[in-house]
C-alpha cells in the first residue's frame, strides 16, 4: 500500500494548494485526534450533512447510530459519502480583514458506505469506535447485550480517497500592510478534557481506572 492517497479530481485540494497533504500519516493523525465527524452525502438530489461519532481501524471508518435512525437508513441507501474532520488551532489576526484567518487541520475522505449486519463485525466496529473515543474503556465494561447490538446501526466506510489541509503560522500580510500600526498575531485555541465528575450512583469505593484518569487534561 502506498504511503500517499492517489490524487484525483475527487480529493485534489484546489485552493491554497501549498497547504495540502495526501499522505496517510497526516490524514490518519487528524482523524485520530478528533471526536466528531461531519458526514455528507446526497439523498434524492438533496445534500445532507450529519455530525456523527466515529472510529478508525486502518483504512476503515466506522459510524454508528440507532438502527432505525434516518441517517443510518440514508447512508445504507447511498453509493458514496464524504467524511470531514476539522480542528481549529488558532485565530490569525492579520492587518487586514482579507488576510485574517484561522490555523487549522482538516481531513476529508470519500468512500462507499456499507451497513454491517454480521454481529461479530458490528462488535468489532463498536469496539473500534469506543476505543477511539475512550481509549482503554471497552475492556472495563460489561459485554453488550444482544438486543443492544441489534438496535445499533453501524456503517463501515472504506477510505477510497482522502486529503488533508493544514494551515499554521503567523499572518501573511501584504508588504505595505506591515507598516500599519495595528497589532497582528495569533490567538491559540486549545480543546481539552477537564476534571472527571463522578455519577452520584457510583458504588462506594469504586474509583476511575487509569485509562479514564489519563483522559483528564488531554488535548484534542
Amino acid at each position: 500500500m502506498s504511503n500517499d492517497y492517489e490524487v484525483s479530481r475527487l480529493n485534489k485540494v484546489r485552493q491554497q494548494r501549498e497547504k495540502a497533504a495526501y499522505d496517510r500519516k497526516t490524514v490518519h493523525a487528524i482523524l485520530d485526534s478528533a471526536l466528531l465527524a461531519s458526514v455528507g452525502f446526497v439523498q434524492d438530489g438533496q445534500a445532507v450533512v450529519v455530525p456523527m461519532l466515529y472510529g478508525r481501524d486502518g483504512e476503515t471508518i466506522y459510524l454508528h447510530g440507532a438502527r432505525k435512525a434516518r441517517v443510518i437508513r440514508l447512508l445504507e441507501e447511498t453509493t458514496t459519502a464524504c467524511v470531514n474532520v476539522t480542528h481549529v488551532d488558532a485565530l490569525v489576526y492579520a492587518r487586514s480583514a482579507f488576510n485574517s484567518s484561522m490555523n487549522y487541520r482538516s481531513a476529508s475522505l470519500f468512500g462507499t458506505p456499507r451497513l454491517l449486519k454480521d454481529p461479530a463485525e458490528k462488535l468489532h466496529a463498536l469496539r473500534a469506535i469506543t476505543e477511539c473515543t475512550m481509549p482503554g474503556r471497552w475492556d472495563e465494561l460489561r459485554e453488550p447485550h444482544e438486543n443492544e447490538v441489534k438496535m445499533t446501526g453501524v456503517i463501515a466506510l472504506t477510505i477510497e480517497s482522502a486529503s488533508a489541509k493544514v494551515s499554521t503560522g503567523m499572518p501573511d500580510d501584504e508588504d505595505d500592510d506591515y507598516e500599519i500600526p495595528v497589532w497582528a498575531g495569533i490567538l491559540p485555541l486549545e480543546s481539552a478534557f477537564k476534571t472527571l465528575q463522578a455519577d452520584d450512583r457510583v458504588i462506594d469505593g469504586v474509583t476511575a481506572s487509569d485509562a479514564v484518569n489519563d483522559m483528564q487534561g488531554k488535548c484534542l
